[in-house]
Formats: C-alpha cells, structure tokens, sequence
C-alpha cells in the first residue's frame, strides 16, 4: 500500500506542469505567481506576457515582497506597444498569496528570490532574474531602451514558458 502512495506522489508530481485542479466540481486553472521586489515593473510585464500567451490555461498572478504601491508607467508604456495592456494591473504583496493554492512561483529579481515563502500546494518554483529597468539611468531615450530590453528578454522567457504549459496540457489523455 505505501509502494502504491509514493508511485501516486510521483505520478501527480511528474504531471504537475499539466495539473488542473477541481473545487466542487468546478474546474480551477492553476496558480502561477510572479515575484519581484517591488512587483512594479518586471513581474508586471511577466504577468501580461505569460496571460496573452496562456491565459486560457493558467491563473497568472504577480506580487512583491516590498510592493511600490503602483505599477511603472514605463512597463505599461513597454507592453502596450507590443499590444498587451497592463493598465489596469496593481502592486500587491506576497502575502495575499500565502493561504491560496499557488502551484508554480517564478521570482524575477534576486531579492525576490532570497525573501520567497513556499506557498500551499506549490510544486514548481523558477527563478529567472532580469535587471531592474526602475533603476535605468541616463538620457529619456536610455532608460526607455532598458526598458524595451528587458520586456524584450522577459517576452522571449515567457513566451517558451507559457508555450510549453500549453505543450504539456495538449499532451493529456482525454
């Protein structure tokens, strides 16, 4: 019988990147949250990228463990021309997650990384860190090109990401 638990706790646990949760019948996209320090640019941009490409699949959510208390003009500005809006998002803390069922954790800034709880039900947690583009100095011109820079990169990390949970549901017996 105990044989039988762990080849049960390996089996979800090597399916976790398709999981789909269920709460009274009602079926419940999984919890991705993302992480930064001050979850005012670069989470922020994650967050917008990784719902326009898998959305319809994933709970995508972003946070900071020191929240700036708004979102950077200069991320709306970056995904929006791109043609994703942003406008409407907030700045929140890590701890509005602590007591919900958050399956994969991804922390964009080191800081972020080192401050990072485990939240219930977390199976997955990634860390790719990008440079801050807040702390961007020189001309106007300058700091929107780190800007672009990093929304570019953070496009690229994503956008595999986001494609690959799609890959893996695909996959799934039906």
């Amino acid at each position: 019988m105990a044989f039988y638990r762990r080849l049960k706790g390996q089996l979800f646990k090597s399916l976790s990147l398709s999981k789909i949760h269920f709460q009274m019948g009602k079926q419940e996209k999984p919890i991705v949250l993302i992480l930064c320090t001050g979850n005012s640019c670069r989470s922020h941009m994650a967050q917008g990228i990784l719902r326009e490409i898998a959305g319809d699949l994933l709970d995508v959510q972003s946070a900071g463990s020191d929240p700036a208390g708004f979102v950077h003009p200069l991320a709306i500005r970056a995904l929006a021309e791109i043609g994703i809006d942003i406008s409407s998002h907030t700045s929140k803390h890590l701890k509005e997650f602590t007591d919900r069922d958050v399956e994969t954790v991804i922390t964009v800034c080191d800081n972020a990384d080192q401050a990072c709880p485990t939240f219930p039900g977390q199976v997955n947690r990634h860390h790719w860190p990008f440079p801050d583009p807040a702390k961007a100095k020189g001309s106007e011109e300058e700091i929107w090109n780190a800007f672009k820079q990093v929304r570019d990169d953070i496009h690229r990390k994503f956008t595999d990401y986001g494609l690959s949970r799609k890959g893996n549901v695909k996959k799934l017996p039906s």
